[in-house]
């Protein structure tokens, strides 16, 4: 019961309950004796009319009107003097006095908390104004037993209307709480354990249905949230089996690119300029083909292998990526532009720099004619003291808002429709190896800029390799 949430709120419900009734209990009780105190001043008062009607009456009758209003006198200013008009003996001596013309509500609560807790009877003197102004002041002397009495069953009775008055509230709240709370959440637990059991199932993703706000936007959460991870597994698993297929794709293609060699290497032998212009180009292709699919299936991962780091011209590797590209663009009007210094050398490998740039002006190349006008992709490279800066520049239409969000995230950072998203990733991924970066310089309507950092500092690399 204390360890759920209707058993807790009931209690609480219980307690504040009970502690608003003895807010309310204590005026209550101040009210009550100012009453009681006001009831015996007008039972005085018409026990006086009797003496006022006649000037002697006997004392069996006038003991009977004394006991019937409770009091052993009664004192009553009609004019600027005071009367003794019914008087008794008085078992002690007068205590305190009571004025209950204009009492203050302090006061009042004040004298009635004390005496409830004061057991000892004393005499009280008790001052009003007499009932439809039939006098100036009007004065009683009572004790103080009838009514500590009259207080404390009052006072039961209150706490009793309190306790089941707070007990039946509580009963309300708890069931109400029960029926539009807990039973919701309850549901919200239950398709959570539903869905854990097979979160690839999309099926079990939560439907929205509460009708309380903040429980609507938790299904609502939720909902997200399992959407997400079941796309994500789903991921992973087309990841998996695409990781599979990989590899025997490559295992194939690996022995049909392995005899693609041997006939290029007579190809080489060929005197047609074209051809020997020409078949130089082709082996490298293909040696980086062979040399790709051998990484893939030596590693089987989905990690990039470490780089062979080493001094080479980055001249050759850009001009080997515009000719492939300049290729691969056919007649469309799309113009290359290369600024690359031709006794700048860097440290990387050049297997992976080829990947990147080629990824990142293959990108390029298809979103320009993807816009059907023509088109310029550059590519420039500088250095300074500490890392060596590579530039692919074109003139596009910029990349997508869920291009630019998802930027080197595979499979959600295509920058067109049917993209896979990977080129970015991968470029990225390999250029992390050599301890740099690639960053989005701009992107707009005019155009896209992407930067490639390589550091020269032997620390950089070495924490990359970490």
């Amino acid at each position: 019961m204390l360890n759920s949430l209707s058993g807790r709120f009931l209690i609480l419900t219980v307690v504040f309950v009970m502690l608003a009734e003895v807010l309310i209990f204590v005026p209550s009780i101040a009210r009550f004796r100012e009453d009681y105190l006001l009831d015996r001043l007008e039972r005085a008062q018409i026990a006086s009319l009797a003496l006022l009607a006649e000037d002697m009456i006997s004392d069996d009758l006038e003991y009977e009107l004394l006991k019937n209003a409770e009091v052993f006198n009664v004192v009553l200013r009609r004019d600027e003097s005071r009367q003794l008009v019914l008087s008794s003996p008085i078992p002690s001596p007068v205590a305190m006095s009571v004025d209950l013309r204009d009492p203050m509500a302090t006061r009042l609560i004040a004298d009635a908390m004390r005496r409830l807790v004061t057991p000892e009877n004393e005499v009280i003197r008790v001052i009003g104004e007499p009932v439809r102004e039939a006098g100036l002041l009007i004065e009683v002397t009572m004790e103080t037993q009838p009514l500590r009495m009259a207080l404390i069953d009052y006072g039961i009775r209150i706490l009793i209307l309190s306790a089941v008055i707070s007990i039946f509230t509580a009963l309300l709240l708890f069931l109400t709480v029960r029926r539009f709370l807990v039973k919701p959440i309850r549901g919200v637990v239950g398709h959570m354990q539903n869905y854990a059991s097979a979160p690839e199932d999309a099926r079990r993703i939560i439907t929205p249905s509460a009708g309380v706000t903040e429980l609507r936007e938790a299904e609502e959460a939720l909902q997200k949230m399992q959407t997400q991870l079941t796309s994500a597994l789903k991921q992973k698993e087309r990841l998996a089996q695409l990781g599979e297929a990989v590899a025997k794709v490559s295992h194939d293609l690996r022995n049909i690119l392995t005899s693609a060699q041997l006939f290029t290497d007579r190809i080489e032998t060929s005197e047609d300029p074209t051809v020997k212009r020409l078949a130089p180009k082709l082996v490298n292709s293909i040696t980086r083909a062979v040399t790709l699919c051998e990484s893939t299936l030596a590693f089987g991962r989905a990690e990039e292998p470490a780089p062979a780091l080493t001094r080479i011209p980055l001249s050759p590797i850009v001009e080997d990526v515009i000719e492939s590209e300049r290729l691969a663009a056919g007649d469309y009007d799309l113009s290359f532009a290369e600024d690359v210094p031709l006794g700048l050398t860097i440290r990387a490998d050049s297997e992976q720099l080829y990947r990147v740039i080629a990824n990142l002006v293959r990108n390029a190349r298809q979103a320009i004619i993807a816009t059907g006008k023509p088109g310029e992709i550059a590519i420039s490279a500088h250095e300074d003291d500490t890392d060596w800066w590579i530039t692919v520049t074109d003139t596009g239409p910029g990349l997508p808002p869920k291009a630019k969000e998802h930027l080197f995230t595979p499979f959600q950072g295509g920058a067109r429709k049917g993209g896979s998203g990977l080129g970015l990733a991968i470029a990225a991924e390999l250029i992390k190896g050599h301890g740099g970066s690639v960053t989005l310089e701009r992107t707009d309507e005019t155009g896209t800029c992407f930067a490639i950092r390589l550091p020269k500092s032997e620390i950089a690399l070495d924490a990359a390799a970490e």
